[in-house]
């Protein structure tokens, strides 16, 4: 009898602390206990005061304004569509400026805004722009938008919780966020309990809401998935989405976006249940998470924009500023994210925030080590990879990427072995990114355009080995999802910074080996890039191998005449359609060399092959009536024959002064490059560099001597 008046006593003690717990506002990313320490931090760290600042000055434009609550009928980027964005925004901005300020115009604010949905929400139907019944929102054209607005709007809630009347919290949670949670969990279940990141976006939702509701039910299925079984749920998406090194799936820019519902949650649950350990699981994959992304960016900020990406999105979106706070302060991160914080110029107002912003002041900052890694790919690490390369300091940075990992799910593009190169804080071979214009209404709703499929997806779009002017897996996404490259090697010597990987199952009859390397040579002050592309195959086959570049020609070893007129497309289909052919010119001895100015220093890629060699000069825009492709150019090596091998070598050199009108260095030094032999055992190539000849060779079979030069 004793020992179930203890098993009852403590069970509800348990259920009284957890009860107790989430009935303490706020108790998110701003929690009661530290609310009077980050007050204090506002008027003493100028940062957090700067980012306060911020914050206040919209909160207050915002109460300066009447409330709109419109009737959603816009697809992305059209009036209701940003205005209900513009709503959870201001919701956000004055919870945070009612706690640190104190002031109760901003609670009734929220509350205003608030009742204004609660007495609306559950006459809305589906959006009227949903692309389709299962994916629509109420909100918004797409129930993700609905998911993101509602993990803004319960931060909100939270925050000015006591600042609200117990009659009106009970009308907003009855009428506004019960429903959301029904409708969430119930009429949007597939997406709830999909791997991908619109679940996350709703499970997130899901279960903070229910930590701030005290409904642990919620918090439950969200944690587990409705089935409680722990295939589907917030853990099932860690382990699923992301790799051992903590590489997302989908690629860099989608892993930016889905970070913040991960991390936000993961805050939620290590608040109200510490003994989850959460920050802890699949050792410590969140922190991991958090440092790949920032890893798989450039210097100038911005991600790689591998798969669909829009380019210029950088971290410094707010996804980031939550992960790098969260993670210096609560994961105990290295001190390097303080640099990213510093150049992010903000944190948030928040525990957190509190720590980046006390430690930023006290001169704690030291530059962000960018790192030279192979990233792995897959739940299981088994899946591919990224191949990172980086020699220079962080001010004037080269960066090789070779991308070897899985396909991305939906998202994924066909370009296995594509090359991306960067240099002086800008695209030298750049990644096209998707086709899309985010949130603009005239150019598709916002969404994505018929190019990104037509054009951005297939593999002509990349720095990728094209078989027969034929995509990889022939732009199908089963049998793409189903086959990943390999890894063959990587090397971060200081002086011979490598990787090779091969991909076997793009093409049923071709298989591809890249291997692509940061040398330093003596006599040169910037390392070369030497990348080897090779094919192997029983049949014969046309091969193109594009390298689209930013800047202008201004250098080639062979006469160029561009057509004047009635310009021709290159192909009819497979992206092939999209692109101009402005000049071609067949090598008779298989080599040439292109030479490229951009942001005022020369690139000068020389060139071989080891069978009859024809360079075509590309740009992007054919077929486009809508004139919806982004402007580009290249020159793409092409080939005829059973095994092929392509041979470059980019040389960073000399430069212009536009202001001075002088130029150095604006001939390249290496020359007589020269493919000496390539087949599965090895490939040997030769060049000169300052009267010195150079062999460069790829062991193939061998795993310690793989790469040399002499």
């Amino acid at each position: 009898m004793n020992y179930l008046k203890k098993v009852v006593l403590v069970s509800f003690c348990a259920f009284f602390s957890l009860s107790l717990m989430a009935q303490t506002h706020p108790s998110i990313m701003l929690t009661k206990a530290n609310v009077a320490a980050v007050k204090k931090g506002v008027n003493t760290y100028p940062l957090l005061r700067q980012s306060y600042q911020t914050v206040k000055n919209a909160a207050d434009k915002a109460l300066a304004e009447p409330i709109v609550v419109p009737v959603p009928k816009d697809g992305g980027g059209g009036y209701t569509h940003e205005q209900h964005k513009k709503n959870y925004t201001n919701l956000l901005n004055c919870g945070v400026a009612y706690q640190i300020s104190g002031e109760k115009k901003y609670a009734d604010y929220v509350k205003n805004v608030m009742l204004n949905y609660a007495s609306q929400y559950e006459k809305w139907p589906l959006h009227p722009k949903r692309k389709s019944e299962e994916d629509g929102g109420r909100i918004f054209w797409q129930s993700l938008n609905d998911f993101v607005w509602q993990i803004y709007t319960i931060q909100a809630y939270d925050l000015v919780y006591d600042g609200i009347p117990a009659t009106d919290r009970k009308t907003i949670e009855e009428k506004l966020f019960v429903p959301i949670l029904k409708f969430f969990t119930e009429d949007r279940y597939d997406v709830f309990n999909k791997i991908h990141n619109h679940g996350t976006w709703n499970l997130a939702a899901v279960g903070i809401t229910g930590y701030v509701l005290n409904k642990r039910e919620y918090v439950e299925i969200a944690i587990k998935g409705s089935k409680k079984d722990g295939k589907t749920g917030y853990l099932a998406q860690i382990d699923q989405l992301f790799s051992p090194d903590g590489y997302y799936m989908e690629g860099p820019y989608y892993q930016r976006y889905a970070l913040l519902p991960f991390v936000l949650f993961a805050k939620a649950i290590n608040n109200y249940e510490p003994s989850r350990k959460i920050f802890e699981y699949r050792d410590k994959l969140l922190s991991k998470a958090i440092h790949t992304s920032l890893q798989t960016s450039y210097t100038d900020k911005t991600f790689f924009p591998l798969n669909d990406a829009i380019k210029d999105k950088t971290y410094e979106s707010v996804e980031l500023v939550y992960g790098v706070d969260l993670a210096y302060a609560d994961i105990k991160a290295e001190v390097d994210l303080l640099d990213i914080a510093k150049q992010q110029n903000r944190v948030i107002v928040s525990d957190a925030g509190l720590k980046v912003a006390a430690d930023l002041a006290a001169g704690k900052s030291v530059p962000f080590k960018y790192q030279s890694l192979w990233i792995r790919d897959g739940g299981k690490g088994d899946e591919g990879g990224l191949g990172i390369l980086r020699s220079g300091a962080n001010t004037d940075q080269q960066c090789v990427v070779l991308k070897a990992s899985s396909q991305g799910m939906g998202h994924g593009h066909f370009d296995r072995l594509n090359l991306l190169f960067y240099d002086n804080t800008t695209e030298i071979f750049p990644d096209y990114g998707a086709a899309r214009f985010l949130n603009i209404d005239t150019k598709n709703g916002g969404g994505y355009l018929p190019e990104n499929n037509t054009w951005a997806k297939q593999t002509v779009a990349h720095n990728a080995l094209v078989v027969d002017q034929t995509s990889h897996f022939n732009a199908k996404l089963e049998p793409a999802d189903k086959a990943s490259p390999t890894l063959l090697y990587f090397s971060n010597q200081p002086n011979l910074k490598a990787v090779s990987a091969k991909e076997a199952k793009a093409y049923t009859d071709v298989a591809m080996l890249r291997t692509s390397a940061l040398v330093k040579v003596d006599g040169l002050e910037k390392p070369l890039l030497i990348d080897v592309m090779q094919a192997q195959s029983a049949k014969n086959h046309q091969y193109d191998l594009p390298f689209w570049y930013k800047g202008q020609l201004v250098n080639t070893s062979f006469p160029v005449t561009a057509k004047a007129n009635q310009l021709t497309a290159l192909g009819d289909k497979n992206g092939y359609q999209h692109i101009w052919l402005n000049a071609s010119n067949k090598l008779e001895n298989k080599a040439g060399m292109v030479g490229l100015l951009n942001k005022n220093r020369f690139y000068t890629n020389h060139f071989v092959s080891d069978n009859p060699l024809e360079v075509k000069l590309l740009s992007i825009g054919a077929n486009d009536p809508e004139m919806n492709l982004v402007d580009g150019k290249a020159f793409m090596l092409s080939s005829s024959g059973q095994n092929q091998t392509f041979v470059s070598i980019t040389e960073t050199h000399g430069g212009t002064d536009p202001i001075n009108e002088t130029v150095s260095s604006a001939l390249p030094s290496v020359s007589e490059l020269k493919l000496v032999k390539s087949d599965a055992q090895q490939t040997i190539i030769s060049f000169k560099l300052n009267n010195k000849t150079y062999t460069y060779q790829i062991n193939y079979t061998e795993k310690e001597n793989y790469i040399s030069l002499r």
